[in-house]
């Protein structure tokens, strides 16, 4: 079946973060090639003439974000959403207001709900003392509904292994590896669940997240979304292009497809690499005021009001920007005492 021509309703260029549309709020990629680490698991480079603190300069191929020693995000809160963080290479720490703890990466997700409020600290260690750090991830945030915006705080690890990869090929055998993050691409093959209050735990909801490689002059089809009511945005990225229906779509750019049909991807050159964020829209008022995401002006006051006079729930770690070693070592040591452990690889 061919793509029909009108399949694009939208393309928009990528910015810094990448538009998204509801349930979706905010999507970013971050690829950064940092150098060696130090003794601190910091770059082993000069920082001189960054803006520590604020830094996204992408200078000599890395940022530090708003990290001091190591590169990343120290404590900061959330209200009212949730974040997925993919990591693709590197690692991630998180540190957590409840005392939680977790290391993840080389193809882990942690999808964490804020709900009623959480602070977090999210910092990549430079781990490899001996060799570059290559560290990639997406963060994507999603809305909650309002039933749901004071749900506890929760998170979910989506740990590598059980994450749904699949190599489609198209009618000349060229594959397209495909990595099902939230949905179901390919029939019982279903990305593990999201925490119990997200907007993606509700069948209807037809959330999917898919991240595709497709190889050169491959073709990708993407077949029709399970609800009429689906919104769904291509990105293509990392260079490559690709043609959907008479359209070619630059690296760089994002397009709105019709989601009742499906819509196949055709490389254009030397293979395209692909994020496609899908779902219903929740389709109710958002107010965003920094951290927080409410329904309306009185509820991001109070948001702002609690956390000063609660710090949901205090920070118990000795400092802002907190790691967990030196062992290369998934984990993650939830809320409740339970415990996770993985070996270092992503697989």
């Amino acid at each position: 079946m061919s793509t029909p021509d009108d399949a694009i309703l939208q393309q928009v260029q990528l910015g810094m973060p990448w538009q998204t549309i509801d349930p979706f709020l905010f999507c970013v990629h971050h690829d950064d090639d940092y150098p060696e680490g130090d003794e601190e698991f910091g770059p082993c480079a000069p920082l001189v003439g960054r803006n520590i603190g604020a830094d996204f300069s992408g200078r000599d191929g890395w940022s530090m974000y708003h990290g001091s020693l190591v590169p990343g995000f120290p404590q900061h809160p959330h209200r009212g959403f949730e974040t997925i963080s993919f990591m693709r290479k590197g690692f991630m720490d998180h540190s957590d207001s409840l005392g939680a703890a977790a290391r993840f990466g080389r193809g882990d997700v942690q999808w964490m709900t804020a709900g009623s409020g959480i602070v977090h600290a999210e910092m990549f260690p430079l781990l490899n003392r001996d060799e570059h750090n290559e560290t990639e991830l997406f963060q994507i945030w999603i809305n909650l509904p309002a039933t749901d915006k004071m749900a506890p705080p929760h998170f979910s690890m989506l740990w590598s292994h059980e994450i749904p990869r699949h190599t489609l090929l198209d009618d000349a055998g060229r594959p397209t590896e495909v990595t099902v993050v939230a949905g179901e691409l390919v029939d019982g093959h279903r990305a593990p669940a999201p925490p119990p209050h997200s907007w993606a735990s509700r069948r209807e909801s037809d959330v999917g997240i898919y991240h595709a490689q497709i190889s050169p002059e491959g073709a990708w089809r993407l077949r029709a979304a399970a609800n009429p009511n689906t919104v769904r945005t291509v990105y293509v990225f990392n260079g490559g292009s690709v043609r959907i229906g008479g359209t070619e779509v630059e690296g760089g750019h994002a397009v709105v497809v019709r989601s009742e049909v499906p819509i196949t991807m055709r490389d254009t050159g030397d293979g395209a690499e692909i994020l496609v964020l899908q779902g219903v829209p929740i389709g109710e008022p958002i107010v965003q005021y920094g951290p927080f995401v409410m329904n309306t002006k009185q509820e991001i006051q109070k948001a702002y009001h609690d956390y000063q006079e609660t710090h949901f729930g205090g920070w118990p770690w000795p400092n802002d920007d907190p790691h967990h070693g030196a062992e290369i070592k998934r984990f993650a040591r939830h809320a409740d005492g339970r415990l996770e452990e993985l070996a270092a690889q992503g697989s």
